[in-house]
């Protein structure tokens, strides 16, 4: 394909994820010349299959499944707790929904005023009721598949646009304890398709959601670059982002590398990057000029500031009968009972059931030197009877946690490698002891030996990148305003998690998803 510019191109998107691609699509349908530029491949559909039996092959790292690349990828990081970034993100088209989970909650009333309403932390410029319309459409977008049995939940007014997945084997094991100790059990809605829609098909269950879902039952952002590109926008891949060169008010052109060593300058009236919360704060820091000095739109400073993800907590064990883990890869059932008791002492938390604890069958079978009866003693012996209970963990805004350019290390390209600085504070350690509370106690009452903990010393991150390019009114202490233009440049605007002023504990893409509706709107509104 080429990848030279596209000429009178009205808008430029930088970055194929869910935030980008359902900006273009939107943009695109509304009648505007929209190219959208991308650092990472196009990947073959059909190739799916090879890479699920990659992925489950014990010889192939996460990152090997969509072909990360060290060069390219590199980073570095520091702080208290070492970030693994490349774990979970994916550089191509689709982004790192290619291989997420695909559970989208809405945010509860609270997370949008943690300030006001929690003591910590800050409030959002605009509450649950302003982006209740865009939730609506981003389930439609996504195809999410839910019930509206969760009393936690914050109120909507219309039904998810499939039905739930039902309860699996082992939620209704749960579901007795969970009765015994009054905790309340509800379904999880899922961007998954419980029926055929869209010309994509039902879940099959293939078991393998992370991180390859073969069937394309499960949504992921290829979704809308192909819907965008069928209005008539341009979808360019392998085109890396080097720079934005812009003036004192306005972006002039995205600059871009491609893969035979050409840079060319995609020229736009409107810009909007979508990137991550990683990859975007380390754009505009790469874009610094004697306008910006300290990085594009960071007159306030706080571009990469204020870095945040979610926490897990989680504990398992073993049963002694059966349970039926790994015939479903993705999760059935919750519990959000105790996420609004939030305050300034504990965040909110959701405890999550899980379908896949304990070995898969299938890996087991490809490790080791043993066949026949011996193999399948050992297969007997060590799966089947697992059980294990998760949970999601709010990590509040600090300065303290940032995202920065390593001027030590660069890329394929020469330039700096991103830096995540990341450490936990004291809420967020009592916040995961009290989830770990509500795990045993679950467990204890099923009558389970418990065999793990992830617990304060050894949580890790959930890889919900957030917070890094804030939204705010004040522009001395955000980044972009409610519409998500940045308060420094009238013609950028920047979509996706790193404008969360904080974080939840609800998996960020239905928001995101929101906030993209909302940003095409604004846009929309600018021509």
């Amino acid at each position: 394909m080429t990848r030279r510019p596209v000429a009178g191109a009205d808008v430029c998107v930088v970055g194929a994820g869910p935030a980008g691609t359902i900006v273009a699509d939107r943009l695109a349908a509304s009648g505007h010349e929209v190219v959208v530029l991308d650092a990472g491949p196009r990947f073959d559909p059909d190739d799916r299959i090879r890479r699920q039996e990659r992925a489950i092959r014990p010889a192939f790292s996460r990152p090997d499944v969509w072909d990360g690349d060290a060069e390219r990828d590199a980073y570095t990081s520091s702080g208290e707790k070492g970030y693994p970034l490349n774990h979970a993100r994916v550089k191509g088209v689709g982004g790192s929904t290619l291989h997420w989970q695909g559970m989208v909650m809405r945010l509860h009333e609270d997370d949008f005023n943690s300030r006001s309403e929690r003591g910590v932390g800050v409030d959002w410029p605009i509450d649950y009721a302003d982006l209740r319309p865009q939730y609506d459409e981003a389930e439609r977008e996504l195809g999410v598949s839910g019930a509206s049995d969760n009393p936690f939940a914050p109120p909507r007014e219309e039904p998810h646009p499939m039905a739930a997945f039902p309860p699996s084997y082992s939620d209704s094991l749960f579901a007795e304890a969970c009765e015994e100790l009054e905790i309340a059990m509800h379904s999880v809605p899922n961007a998954r398709n419980s029926e055929s829609r869209n010309g994509r098909s039902a879940c099959v269950g293939y078991g393998t959601c992370q991180p390859v879902c073969p069937s394309g039952a499960k949504y992921d952002a290829t979704v809308h670059a192909e819907a965008a590109k069928r209005r008539g926008a341009t979808v360019i891949d392998r085109a890396p982002v080097q720079r934005l060169e812009h003036g004192p008010d306005s972006v002039e052109a995205a600059v871009y590398a491609t893969p035979d060593g050409e840079a060319h300058r995609q020229e736009a009236d409107a810009f909007v990057v979508a990137c991550g919360g990683v990859e975007t704060p380390r754009l505009l820091l790469l874009s610094e000029s004697e306008h910006y000095p300290v990085g594009l739109a960071n007159s306030s400073g706080l571009v990469g500031k204020c870095f945040m993800d979610h926490l897990f907590a989680g504990m398992g064990g073993r049963l002694g009968e059966p349970t039926r883990q790994n015939h479903v890869g993705f999760l059935t059932s919750e519990s959000h009972q105790f996420y609004d008791d939030a305050d300034e002492t504990v965040g909110p938390f959701k405890l999550e059931f899980f379908n896949y604890a304990g070995p898969s069958p299938v890996e087991m079978a490809l490790t080791g030197d043993d066949w026949g009866d011996e193999l399948l003693d050992r297969l007997r012996a060590n799966y089947g009877d697992h059980v294990g209970i998760g949970a999601l963990v709010e990590q509040l805004p600090s300065e303290d946690n940032y995202v920065t350019i390593d001027e030590s290390r660069t890329d394929d390209h020469g330039n700096p490698v991103p830096e995540i600085h990341w450490s936990l504070d004291d809420r967020t350690r009592r916040t995961i002891e009290r989830a770990n509370e509500k795990q045993r106690a679950i467990l204890e009452e099923l009558g389970a030996e418990i065999t793990w903990q992830v617990g304060p010393e050894n949580t890790g991150p959930a890889y919900h990148h957030m917070g890094t390019t804030r939204m705010g009114t004040d522009p001395d202490d955000s980044v972009v305003t409610p519409q998500l233009r940045t308060h420094d440049l009238e013609n950028c605007w920047l979509v996706g998690s790193s404008v969360f002023p904080t974080g939840g504990a609800m998996n960020p893409t239905l928001t995101i998803a929101a906030l993209a509706i909302r940003a095409a709107e604004a846009i929309d509104s600018s021509f």
